[in-house]
């Protein structure tokens, strides 16, 4: 038996170990899921400026829309011929020579929206820029393939509307002990234990008990879990290395959790932007080095893809404030071992032939991202979670 199956059948009999009785109604497992692969979804939050994080250093139009900001060919960490990453992208540049890395250029949507919240949330919810859907994506993803809240968690205190559903909600922790913890206070213990059938019918309330049980129920399983892998890579020291850490141990400790997400916030660069999108792209990259090495290392890697995403990028013409302000499309970074494309997807974007704002065109609808990721990665029916047929690219 090798190690990932060991994993997998440790985990299935320890939780029918811990499964409590007041929870007979709520089977954790689903051996469906449990074979599964792993999705792990990263937002760099605030706007990152993909222009100079993947940069055409022999673009003259680039150079003079950027005066001060563009940068210098000297510093980038070559590519190709005409493309280099940013100076703090040192572990990506190693994925992209590994055929690990899968850069999709020019991702967007029609008539895009420049408030973070907004095209937030359409990321998020994989909506139209007018439409306001109250689910996300991945909570959609729960309801369609009926899973457990575990089977996407969002590591970090609360929980975003990507996990949302309609019917199942993901789990929001960073600390599992903590989140097991709290689920054993009096208070908590009190309702799980009174609740019956007709509470959970109520209207409101019911959705309150409903979140209550499947959480106590979830917060055991996953502390009893995860503590029984104890990572020997060494991560950078900070809050976004802590959280792929612990995404981690989730998966080589053998989670059956399918979706993870976490994000690194700080792009929303509108001044003096060039050290500070300097450290912020070291912090995530560093982070993803000592991430991917750990999944290695345990042979979770094979079986693991990592999407990055922000929410737009930023305008071409910088300002003048040395910074970049709300742009439109952006790059999406693939990251795993079974990338059906590696190096780039497609061109770079077209600096003679932006929109009348000035900004870059979209090529690739992101939803054509999530609909290959549900359909060749997932095993779903995209239309069925996205709400519309998308056109899949050929990426996994």
């Amino acid at each position: 038996m090798n190690r990932r199956n060991f994993l997998k059948q440790a985990s299935l009999a320890s939780t029918a170990l811990f499964l409590p009785k007041f929870v007979s109604g709520f089977n954790l497992i689903d051996s469906a899921i449990a074979t599964g692969k792993k999705l792990v979804i990263i937002q760099l939050s605030g706007g990152n400026d993909g222009l100079n994080t993947v940069v055409p250093f022999r673009n003259d139009i680039y150079y003079k829309k950027r005066p001060s900001l563009a940068q210098q060919k000297s510093k980038l960490i070559g590519i190709t011929d005409e493309i280099g990453f940013h100076e703090s992208l040192i572990a990506h540049s190693n994925l992209y020579n590994n055929g690990e890395l899968c850069v999709i250029n020019n991702v967007g949507y029609p008539n895009p929206n420049r408030s973070h919240f907004r095209s937030t949330d359409i990321w998020h919810t994989a909506s139209d820029a007018n439409e306001y859907l109250q689910s996300g994506w991945v909570g959609r993803y729960l309801d369609v393939t009926k899973s457990k809240s575990l089977d996407a968690i969002e590591v970090d205190d609360t929980l975003s509307l990507l996990l949302k559903g309609e019917a199942t909600d993901g789990i929001a922790t960073k600390d599992p002990k903590l989140f097991y913890r709290t689920t054993q206070g009096p208070y908590f213990k009190k309702v799980v234990q009174h609740h019956d059938d007709a509470h959970l019918s109520e209207h409101n309330l019911g959705y309150l008990y409903k979140t209550m049980v499947t959480a106590s129920s979830s917060a055991k399983y996953v502390y009893e879990t995860s503590k029984t892998f104890t990572t020997k890579t060494s991560y950078p020291k900070n809050k976004f290395s802590n959280q792929l850490k612990q995404v981690a141990q989730f998966i080589n400790s053998g989670l059956q959790t399918k979706v993870y997400y976490t994000s690194l916030g700080g792009f929303d660069t509108h001044a003096n932007q060039e050290n500070k999108q300097k450290r912020l792209l070291k912090v995530y990259d560093e982070a993803m080095a000592a991430f991917i090495k750990d999944l290695k290392e345990q042979d979770s890697f094979q079986d693991t893809l990592i999407l990055t995403f922000s929410e737009f990028g930023r305008r071409v013409q910088q300002n003048a404030a040395n910074g970049t302000d709300h742009g439109t499309a952006n790059q999406v970074f693939l990251i795993g071992k079974q990338l059906k494309k590696q190096g780039f997807y497609n061109p770079m974007a077209d600096l003679s032939n932006l929109d009348n704002n000035g900004d870059l065109k979209y090529d690739i609808d992101f939803r054509q991202i999530y609909a290959s990721v549900l359909s060749n990665w997932l095993d779903v029916d995209a239309k069925k979670v996205l709400g519309k047929p998308f056109f899949g690219l050929d990426i996994v």
